[in-house]
């Protein structure tokens, strides 16, 4: 969390540098006559003839910015942000108006963030459940005679015959369910799983094998999570 928290921060940081850079060359580039305000003339011009402008103004989310693309409503959107009613725009007030802006879009972000990082925990709910659900299944393929525990020779045999197992213990995450699968490994990997060392393993035993391989799941999964997000 505290990572996730730390890149959100950086991330955040560096857009609203980004933005307030694009911000006050939007404004340089409306001013045609670099008077250090905007008239009415000055943004129709922008919007209409300078594609950077249209695109910044569009997106910057303050709705009265947005407006001054709409000549419907840009009269209106003028009066709100010329706040002295002058009847230009000072660098002060489009400076105002876009602190508006960026507050907007950093709250956009937090949202989808948010939103993120509840889709990433259902996902890794959902991930749990079903390692469970098939680590129980698994356990009983294996258990053929019902006793609640496993033999060396059932678990040779299951590892032989049935494609579940076969399939759960190489995608389990655990080094040593996986070396069940591999004969020269075998024997060594059930002493590690047999802690009681009465030559079986029980269901507790083999629950305590199978946490350790959830765990490397899960952080391989969560990996995976931040990989998208930094590529989304």
């Amino acid at each position: 969390r505290e990572r996730r928290e730390r890149a959100a921060a950086a991330a955040d940081e560096e857009f609203s540098a980004d933005f307030l850079n694009k911000a006050r060359m939007v404004f340089e580039m409306i001013d045609e006559d670099q008077s250090g305000t905007l008239v009415k003339d000055e943004v129709v011009t922008a919007v209409q003839t300078k594609k950077d402008v249209m695109e910044f103004l569009s997106n910057c989310g303050n709705a009265n910015l947005q407006y001054l693309c709409v000549p419907s409503r840009l009269a209106q959107a003028l009066a709100v942000v010329d706040t002295d009613g002058d009847g230009e725009i000072t660098i002060t007030e489009w400076e105002s108006a876009i602190e508006t802006a960026l507050k907007a879009k950093l709250e956009q972000a937090r949202a989808r963030r948010e939103a993120q990082a509840a889709a990433d925990r259902r996902e890794l709910e959902a991930f749990t459940e079903e390692f469970l659900n098939a680590a129980r299944e698994c356990f009983k393929l294996i258990d053929v005679d019902a006793s609640g525990t496993l033999t060396k020779d059932e678990i040779v045999q299951a590892c032989k015959s049935n494609q579940k197992v076969v399939t759960f213990l190489k995608t389990c995450g655990e080094p040593n369910l996986q070396f069940l699968l591999h004969p020269p490994r075998l024997q060594k990997a059930l002493a590690v799983l047999d802690t009681s060392q009465d030559g079986e393993i029980d269901v507790d035993e083999w629950e305590t094998a199978i946490y350790r391989g959830l765990a490397k799941r899960v952080e391989d999964l969560k990996a995976e999570q931040e990989r998208r997000a930094r590529a989304a």
